[in-house]
């Protein structure tokens, strides 16, 4: 065999660089089919669990059910601490009665709380 010249080499190069090499279709099926099949399957995805405030929530009727609530309970404190003597006359004096204390002295007070005395 008789060794290239350098005219020859770039013969040969020019007509490479002119038709350029393009993989067939076959290969490229097997690349992807080989792709997929190294691919992991998708992990499910677990259900989405409501917390318990939420479960709560939707036993209790919702929000507006849960806002008619709060203010019934805050409408409760009101009157059971800004109407004591209203209390006492409807208990029928039972709880000044018993206990020698009337319904203010039962009351939590500023005072009382800082300790001293009221």
């Amino acid at each position: 065999m008789t060794p290239l010249g350098e005219d020859d080499l770039d013969a040969l190069f020019n007509a490479a660089r002119a038709r350029p090499a393009e993989p067939s279709v076959a290969l490229y099926e097997r690349v992807l089919a080989d792709a997929e099949a190294a691919m992991p399957a998708p992990a499910a995805r677990p259900a989405h669990r409501r917390g318990l405030a939420a479960r709560l929530l939707s036993q209790v009727g919702g929000w507006p059910a849960a806002t008619g609530l709060a203010a019934a309970a805050a409408i409760g404190v009101y009157i059971g601490m800004a109407a004591p003597s209203a209390v006492e006359t409807m208990s029928g004096g039972y709880v000044a009665s018993t206990s020698g204390y009337g319904m203010e002295d039962l009351m939590v007070s500023y005072a009382g709380l800082m300790g001293s005395g009221g």
